[in-house]
């Protein structure tokens, strides 16, 4: 009698009878192939749509497109759109068997559409594999792509790995919880300090789509109003996404939102997160389960259903910029999500990027503000330090601090934490008036002048055209100089003087959330200030010409966006709050800090980049790699009329072992950059321009031409 049979002596190894039924059981079982035939030679085809479109995930521009694929009959019910599939990629017409072609490697892709018939002649291959049945692409996700895609020169399938994570079984198994019923009504709470902030609420509650640029009163309340402002559109019965630059502020909005709803109503997608607890929290979002999202940029492209409100705080944060091929931005992402499917929108934070300026000046979305008195009654006091003060202040000269700054530290440290900004190491000084401080552009170009060498030697470095016999158009002055950077031995000197006081530092290696309302000194980098609880009592903004004179166009609006947000941090006058900046009071972003006015400072930059062709007015393409490559490039591009190239000029080399900056050329490689420029309108012209010229060039050479690197819109362009 077998051991099959029932008896009980055991087999060879002694085992029971009912275990080894279960092993050669589990044999059986793991002789069955788990994945289904690649090739599917012979079977039959699906009676209806056997045809099914696939984006295959090449990541090559000239492979931006569509490919047909047999639908085998058993895959039929599985082979849905929106589905990830595998088939076999790269078989030539000659690797044909029984009508069907066959070989090639392996690739993941999504199928878009079953259809009909095939627009291709020649032999179809089959889908090898449906990866699983969820369907992960919706056609409205789709569309989106596509349009962030032509807007960034890019391709659809690079887009789709930022918009779609990657896949996690054990995640799709699990079911999503039921959806919640709407919630109700919020009431505007601190909504009613801006002049139309209840009306703004009542619109999304009433299901409404209002678009408003929003610009935030000093202080914590924001995570707060932009929880009520989703809340107000959950109750509409539509759905909300918020876009944060960073976890620490994801996290505020998330207990907001708790406090407000309760858990269990909004999903937080962040890059920081876990695959499989990522992609649980996106698929709940997918399905309908979860119809708010609140995450960082790994969020922008989250597929919330009925959307009725996309919102950004802080839009000119570097977080918002993705890193990643075609490098998006999360600003423009959630402008295409709003048009497309003519939603709310609300661009919000305590300064005023002059995109934002823009989007009001053009009518496309209204002004969110408060009455001027209660911005100056919630702001604190602000003080400046220029270079004339500082030559009249023995204490300046000799430690590296203003007395000014020493008394509003001491009688700080009396109330309450006091916070020391300190602009970080790496930033590139550039060359400025040395009368009025102006920086000193290219009379060609308006680009950035830079010293090579001597301060007499000056270069252009968009066009890279010398400039000789250079006068300030300001004031008339011939003298430059650089901004001097480093404010180390500054935080050094100020632990020595209070030795009996805290000292806590916040930055990139550790970034603190909260410090606690008691007396201490907080020395922190721009955009890790932590929150103090009460608010700080005073703010040191130190070396003010070290963020004024980067070599960037935004150089100026970042650092006015730096320092208001540290200040908000501060209490406000009526409670003593009191900021000292170190920096020229004449200047433009000095005067802008000193009245709280970020909106009027944005409008200004506004008309003066109008004036000189710059972005956002213009629009703008970098170009970088080996300097005959991107040469060649620039020569088969067909440019759209009115496109001006700027340079190439040389990009610096960094060395090795050092932080590379994105788009910045390999260690120890010599590369060039050229800018391209055109009239505003031509924008999707020029990145059509760009998108078919690195497509042929591709093309032509396949994996051995030299690298590259095309960005639309760089974020930092001298």
């Amino acid at each position: 009698m077998s051991s099959e049979n029932g008896q009980t002596g055991g087999g060879a190894d002694g085992a029971p009878p009912e275990q080894l039924a279960l092993i050669r059981e589990s044999v059986r079982k793991a002789k069955v192939p788990k994945a289904k035939p690649r090739t599917w030679r012979g079977a039959a085809l699906a009676k209806e749509l056997p045809v099914a479109r696939v984006l295959v995930d090449k990541g090559v521009l000239h492979l931006d497109r569509y490919f047909d694929y047999a639908v085998p009959e058993e895959l039929d019910a599985d082979a849905q759109p929106g589905v990830r599939v595998r088939v076999r990629f790269g078989a030539g017409r000659h690797r044909v068997r029984e009508g069907r072609r066959e070989g090639g490697g392996l690739i993941d892709g999504f199928l878009v559409e079953r259809v009909a018939e095939s627009d291709y002649s020649g032999p179809l291959a089959a889908l090898a594999q449906v990866v699983s049945p969820e369907r992960v692409l919706s056609e409205e996700l789709l569309g989106l792509a596509r349009a962030v895609a032509d807007r960034y020169a890019g391709g659809l399938a690079d887009v789709l790995q930022l918009a779609v994570p990657p896949r996690s079984a054990r995640a799709e198994q699990r079911p999503s919880p039921e959806p919640l019923a709407a919630p109700g009504r919020p009431e505007p709470g601190s909504w009613g300090r801006y002049e139309r902030g209840a009306v703004f609420l009542e619109a999304l509650a009433s299901g409404g789509a209002p678009r408003a640029v929003w610009n935030a009163l000093p202080g914590p309340e924001w995570s707060e109003e932009l929880a009520r402002a989703v809340v107000a559109t959950l109750a509409s019965g539509r759905g909300a996404l918020v876009v944060l630059p960073d976890g620490r502020a994801v996290a505020r909005v998330d207990a907001a939102l708790t406090a407000l709803m309760g858990a269990g109503r909004h999903a937080v997608l962040t890059a920081d997160a876990g695959p499989e607890k990522r992609y649980r929290e996106w698929l709940a979002v997918r399905r309908g389960a979860v119809r708010a999202v609140v995450g960082t940029r790994a969020a922008m492209f989250a597929p919330v259903q009925d959307l009725g409100l996309v919102a950004l705080w802080d839009d000119g944060d570097d977080s918002h910029s993705e890193q990643h091929a075609p490098q998006p931005h999360a600003r423009e992402v959630l402008l295409l999500r709003a048009a497309q499917d003519k939603c709310g929108f609300l661009l919000g934070s305590w300064s005023c990027t002059v995109e934002a300026a823009q989007l009001v000046e053009s009518g496309w979305a209204r002004p969110l503000v408060a009455g001027r008195e209660r911005v100056r009654g919630m702001a604190p006091l602000v003080r400046t330090v220029g270079d004339t003060d500082l030559a009249r202040d023995e204490a300046a000269r000799a430690a590296r601090l203003p007395t000014l700054a020493w008394q509003a530290v001491r009688e700080g440290l009396r109330q309450g934490p006091v916070l020391v900004q300190v602009p970080r190491r790496g930033y590139v000084p550039r060359m400025a008036c040395a009368n009025c401080r102006a920086p000193a552009r290219c009379r060609h170009c308006s680009g950035p002048l830079e010293a090579q060498g001597s301060e007499t030697d000056l270069r252009c470095g968009w066009c890279g055209r010398e400039e000789g016999g250079w006068h300030c158009p300001e004031c008339g002055g011939f003298r430059l100089r650089a901004q001097v950077v480093g404010a180390r031995r500054t935080a050094e000197e100020l632990g020595r003087a209070f030795p009996a006081v805290p000292v806590r530092t916040s930055g990139r290696e550790h970034v603190l959330d909260t410090v606690p309302g008691t007396p201490s000194l907080v020395v922190s980098t721009p955009g890790a200030e932590p929150v103090a609880e009460g608010g700080y009592a005073a703010a040191l903004l130190l070396d003010g010409w070290a963020m004024l004179g980067r070599p960037d166009l935004r150089a100026g609006e970042d650092a006015l966006r730096r320092w208001i947000a540290a200040a908000s941090l501060v209490r406000p006058q009526s409670a003593g709050g009191t900021v000292v900046v170190v920096a020229e009071p004449t200047l433009r972003p000095v005067q802008a800090l000193v009245r709280w006015d970020p909106v009027g400072h944005a409008v200004r930059e506004l008309a003066e980049r109008a004036e000189l062709g710059f972005p956002p007015v213009s629009r703008m393409a970098a170009v970088a790699g080996p300097g005959e490559a991107v040469a060649e490039f620039l020569r088969t591009a067909e440019l759209p009329p009115g496109a001006e190239v700027l340079g190439p000029v040389p990009l610096p080399v960094p060395a090795a072992g050092r932080p590379r900056r994105v788009g910045a050329p390999p260690p120890g490689e010599h590369w060039d950059q050229a800018l391209i420029r055109v009239p505003p309108g031509s924008g999707a012209a020029l990145a059509s321009a760009l998108k078919a010229a690195q497509a042929a060039r591709m093309a032509r050479g396949g994996g051995d031409v030299p690298a590259v690197r095309v960005r639309i819109d760089p974020p930092d362009i001298g």
